[in-house]
């Protein structure tokens, strides 16, 4: 049996992995991430790193990520983000979004 075509909706689904740097610890840096990614109904994650960065997974529709991609990297009013990366990855199936 073959696979089954993708629905328009599936196709129209990304995963964007995130690493910020600067002043993004002690800022509210995760909760602003959690408000913005469940506003927006992604799925995904945040966490501290140990060396000081933040990591943030967003999952969702296309749209919703990529208006939520400038949101992120600014970050809240507190934060100083320095430097970012974002990457495109395959879709995993997270369910929520929440923090780590």
């Amino acid at each position: 049996m073959g696979r089954q075509p993708m629905s328009g909706s599936e196709c129209n689904l990304v995963r964007k992995h995130i690493v910020v740097r600067g002043r993004v610890h002690a800022v509210g840096y995760r909760a602003w991430c959690l408000r913005i990614g469940r506003s927006m109904r992604l799925r995904g994650w945040v966490r501290n790193l140990d060396d000081g960065r933040v990591e943030v997974v967003l999952e969702g529709e296309r749209d919703a990520v990529e208006r939520a991609v400038p949101m992120i990297t600014g970050g809240p009013p507190l934060a100083a983000v320095r430097d970012f990366a974002v990457t495109e990855e395959a879709v995993s199936g997270e369910e929520a979004f929440h923090v780590r």
